[in-house]
């Protein structure tokens, strides 16, 4: 080896890319002095200190890990509560059968009651049910004697009287107010028949009152039936009293359901 005098020694790490070589030239005064590098880390194993390579491309950034645990969570969120919807529309839908099925057992239970229960008369249930006002309705029978023109009527056809009396033929009031009176006959058909409607009363002296009045005359006497109707309303008093007449009680047809 050549001994040089150490003038401005100047080290250079040259690198030639094609060979993948890295040299170590040393200049003194323009002696320049290479040795190969590579040899040595052949002979030695260990890459040297000097090895640059810039060239080498870099890994890829691994991915954040905080944003996949934020997109899992709202997926999360989102899911359970579609979930949740789902299971509250099958609950009210549940409810609302089981409201349905209520009401039609309802239903068909008291249907049963009713197609069981017995059925009541109407004079059954107006004998439990009283009215509101003073009332009567009288009707012919098989227990009733007729005058000669006086109509009486029958107790044991199912009368009814409320707050008023009955007697002799007469209708007797008991509370003062406006009445609305009435009178229904059904008769055979003759060449005369009169039919009214009478008030006798203890503030006019003498002979009854007419309130209603019907007359029907025809050329000749028949079996044809007919009939009259008379209604109008009044204002009675206490003890006043109303009676039916007519021309000959003989004519009336009687009713044979008595």
């Amino acid at each position: 080896m050549r001994q040089l005098v150490k003038k401005n020694v100047e080290c250079k790490v040259v690198s030639s890319r094609p060979e993948q070589k890295t040299y170590l030239r040393c200049c003194c005064d323009g002696v320049e002095s290479r040795r190969n590098i590579t040899a040595g880390m052949a002979e030695g194993g260990y890459p040297s200190v000097y090895v640059v390579d810039s060239h080498v491309t870099r890994p890829p950034i691994p991915p954040r890990l905080n944003e996949r645990p934020r997109r899992a969570g709202v997926a999360q969120i989102l899911l359970f509560l579609l979930v949740s919807m789902a299971l509250c529309g099958m609950a009210i839908e549940a409810c609302f059968i089981y409201r349905l099925y209520q009401t039609e057992s309802a239903i068909l239970a008291s249907s049963s009651k009713i197609i069981g229960e017995d059925v009541t008369t109407p004079t059954n249930q107006l004998g439990d049910v009283h009215p509101s006002k003073p009332v009567a309705h009288l009707t012919d029978g098989k227990d009733v004697v007729y005058e000669k023109e006086l109509m009486t009527w029958s107790m044991n056809a199912d009368p009814l009287l409320y707050e008023m009396s009955y007697k002799h033929g007469h209708l007797i009031i008991q509370k003062e107010g406006y009445y609305y009176v009435y009178s229904k006959v059904n008769f055979f058909d003759s060449q005369s028949f009169h039919h009214s409607v009478n008030l006798k009363t203890k503030r006019y002296t003498g002979k009854s009152i007419t309130l209603l009045q019907s007359r029907k005359y025809s050329g000749q006497s028949s079996q044809m039936r007919s009939n009259s109707f008379l209604g109008g309303v009044f204002h009675l008093y206490r003890d006043d009293e109303i009676f039916v007449k007519v021309s000959n009680t003989s004519k009336i047809v009687r009713h044979k359901a008595y």
